[in-house]
């Protein structure tokens, strides 16, 4: 990484370079712009009202030089209408960021076909609202069935109809994370239909915390159908899993977990296979003080999958949530005795749960990367213990939540002050890179799939926890180097000039160094996706696409970082805004 230059003020705009000694003082500079109502001058509202959907194909301005080795199709997903005009003559509005209706998006990225030529010559974008279904039944009743993240639920609806929209929805509204090709018993004729398809994309899946799984067309972007997870396998009946689960890297085996509510909760580790589409439980597991809580993300390694179990429980066993209709309301007060539980599965030869151990009270949506190290105690001997590192973007409490409901996120009624300076602590509402690690044996014995019997549970060793604004959220790193060791973290981040994030941030996590690459002001990045540079022999040798929002302009545009550097080579613009979402997916060109 380029050495430190001297940084006039955290409030530039430029890439700059930070060191681990600087944590503290940029975290202090973070702090006074909240404080200073830097948001103010930082608009977003165009992230939120009055989107539309493009279906196009729309030709891009092309600005700089995008590689062409980066072609391919970059998908995004996220919100887009926050309002609906319902038959009754009222509006409905979304309360909270996670619950806007699903508006997918699509840039192609076509490569010049000029001789020598080494840079893209088109990208056209293309997008298609996925709820529409979901609206129209909203237009008609006036309210929202199903549960949603954080929606208030309408104090008129009657118990009877809670219950009924709660377990036999109209249509989901996913909206968060993108996968392709997904192994499922869907697999081989999707993918026979698309063979054609440029990217080699057969399937596309948009999901969400619950158990649905949402298919679109990879090409037209049309959605398709959404498929019950229990026709995987007729277990994973519970209606929430992980928005973010974990792919085998080599195998291209899918694990994720379900959790089936009732009097005794019941969480599910199960994987489905990319050569047969077949679905293998590889733990049951209900234990009494391990509650059913919110878990947005899992960890994979080599040998293990790992749930980690935040303190963000749900009151009286989930039973709440049909009452309130969303998770938010669901969930008991944060409690610091509460500590946060991790579960360790094998899925290699079926032992189901090897380990459990504690970390302290906190809350996360995404994990980073997960990897097992060997540790041999006598030179020449067999390593007798594995050295298991989870990294993950954690907080102190689950207030975080809170901070992402539209009034605070749009300052209505000055919701942004309350929140930020005169609501939770403020310690709470700082993200931190956090590192785990856990030794187990290097063959370990089975605790059961039932996970019933262990002993008390031991405690993880913190290795570091690096503050925002020199670590952010909706992490990424290369995917190269999923479950192995790795250097670079890539994350939006904030320096407490907007009530979203104003940076986009690389983090070495073996230095702890820190280069930010902070557009001008009012231009608020998405999550940066990473594109490796094809036989790249450096873990950063790459590029970062990232869709931006120029709040004042109240356009976007796509631009892409040299992620080395983290400086700008080239961005396509758009005439409008397109909304700031979640997650999204490179789809390369097949060769």
């Amino acid at each position: 990484m380029a050495a430190p230059t001297a940084l006039p003020s955290l409030s530039s705009s430029g890439t700059f370079h930070r060191l681990a000694s600087d944590e503290e003082q940029d975290a202090k500079a973070t702090k006074e712009n909240f404080h200073a109502e830097s948001w103010k001058d930082w608009p977003n509202e165009a992230g939120f009202e009055r989107l539309e959907e493009h279906r196009g194909p729309i030709d891009l301005k092309i600005i700089g030089q995008i590689p062409s080795w980066a072609a391919g199709s970059l998908y995004r997903t996220g919100p887009g209408q926050n309002a609906v005009d319902t038959d009754n003559g009222s509006t409905h509005r979304v309360s909270h960021w996670f619950d806007g209706f699903a508006h997918m998006h699509k840039f192609d990225i076509i490569p010049s076909s000029a001789p020598g030529d080494g840079n893209a010559s088109i990208v056209r974008y293309s997008s298609r609202l996925q709820a529409e279904t979901f609206v129209d039944d909203i237009k008609r009743r006036g309210w929202r069935s199903g549960i949603s993240f954080g929606q208030r639920a309408d104090p008129c609806v009657g118990i009877f109809s809670k219950f009924m929209s709660l377990f036999h929805p109209i249509q989901a509204n996913n909206a968060v994370v993108i996968e392709r090709n997904l192994p499922g018993p869907w697999s081989e004729t999707s993918r026979a239909a698309q063979a054609g398809h440029r990217t080699g994309t057969g399937d596309l899946f948009v999901l969400t915390d619950n158990s649905l799984l949402h298919k679109v067309d990879p090409d037209t972007l049309e959605p398709l159908e959404f498929i019950a997870t229990s026709k995987l396998h007729p277990s994973l009946r519970g209606p929430l899993a992980c928005a973010h689960p974990q792919r085998d890297p080599e195998s291209g085996d899918m694990f994720n977990y379900n959790l089936e509510f009732g009097s005794r909760p019941t969480y599910r580790i199960y994987r489905t296979n990319a050569s047969t589409g077949n679905v293998d439980i590889l733990a049951t597991f209900t234990v009494a003080d391990l509650s059913p809580a919110y878990i947005h993300s899992m960890f994979l390694t080599k040998n293990y999958v790992v749930l980690c179990v935040p303190s963000s429980h749900f009151s009286l066993a989930g039973m709440k949530i049909p009452f309130v209709r969303n998770l938010v309301d669901g969930m008991a007060p944060f409690d610091k005795s509460k500590p946060t539980q991790w579960v360790v599965v094998d899925r290699r030869y079926g032992d189901g749960v090897v380990a459990r151990f504690t970390t302290p009270a906190g809350f996360f949506f995404h994990s980073v990367n997960a990897f097992e190290e060997a540790v041999v105690e006598d030179r020449g001997s067999q390593a007798e213990w594995v050295d298991l590192t989870f990294d993950y973007v954690g907080y102190d409490s689950t207030a975080i939540i809170q901070g992402f409901y539209l009034d605070v996120i749009l300052d209505r009624e000055e919701a942004a002050r309350k929140y930020w300076i005169d609501g939770p602590e403020g310690s709470d509402l700082v993200p931190h890179l956090r590192r785990q690690r856990f030794r187990i044996p290097a063959s370990p014995s089975s605790s059961g799939s039932s996970a019933q019997g262990l002993s008390p549970l031991p405690s993880a060793e913190e290795v570091f926890a690096i503050p925002a604004p020199h670590v952010g959220e909706l992490p990424t790193i290369n995917p190269l180097y999923a479950t192995k060791p790795y250097q670079f973290v890539y994350s939006v981040s904030s320096r407490g000039l907007s009530t979203m994030m104003d940076c986009l941030v690389k983090t070495d996590v073996g230095s702890r160094a820190a280069t930010i690459w902070a557009p001008p002001q009012s231009h608020t990045p998405g999550e940066a996706i990473f594109v490796p540079r094809p036989n790249a022999t450096d873990e950063d040798d790459g590029v970062l696409l990232s869709v931006v929002l120029d709040g004042t302009a109240q356009v976007s545009y796509l631009v892409c970082l040299n992620a080395k550097t983290m400086e700008e080579v080239g961005r396509a613009e758009l005439e409008f805004p397109i909304g700031l979402g979640f997650h999204g997916i490179h789809a390369p060109v097949s060769v």
